[in-house]
């Protein structure tokens, strides 16, 4: 974020704070807020977490949407007459590009929360995660749309 729009957003944080959005106000806050700039320009460095805010958003939108979708896929095999020729259990191994121990524990923690799906292990040189699901439609899918889905956008967030 560079100079100009931290004054700006520090000086609407000063009105917000004082109560008071009036021009001399808001001048007085980009001043207050300028001094404390050039005064701390020295240890202020690229704010990391800023540039983070927008793909963790859309990870949880990601999630959300993923969450939405499966719950009904769930229900509606729960409440089907048949509930035994709904269902396909089965283990998928997923090759992960995900390396930290976070980000796999970030997706095999978002892959759990999903409904019909649970993270069982993780292979030991962390290459490989296996993931039971209840209702296997395509495996190549399932395995294109975790990595295109929750794992694209956990390796935006940690880039």
């Amino acid at each position: 974020m560079n100079f100009a729009l931290l004054t700006i957003v520090l000086a609407l944080l000063w009105a917000a704070l004082t109560g008071s959005f009036s021009g001399p106000n808001l001048l007085l806050g980009a001043v207050i807020a300028l001094a404390a700039l050039l005064l701390l320009r020295g240890r202020i460095g690229q704010p990391s977490g800023l540039r983070r805010v927008l793909p963790a958003v859309l990870l949880a939108v990601v999630f959300l949407y993923e969450l939405l979708l499966s719950a009904i896929k769930v229900a509606l095999v729960v409440m089907a007459p048949n509930l035994r020729a709904q269902l396909r259990p089965a283990i998928v191994a997923v090759p992960l590009t995900v390396k930290s121990d976070l980000e796999i524990t970030l997706l095999a923690n978002l892959i759990t929360l999903t409904p019909g799906t649970l993270s069982i292990d993780v292979s030991d040189d962390k290459s490989v995660l296996y993931v039971h699901v209840l209702m296997l439609e395509d495996r190549a899918k399932l395995i294109s749309g975790i990595a295109e889905g929750f794992e694209k956008r956990i390796m935006a967030v940690f880039a």
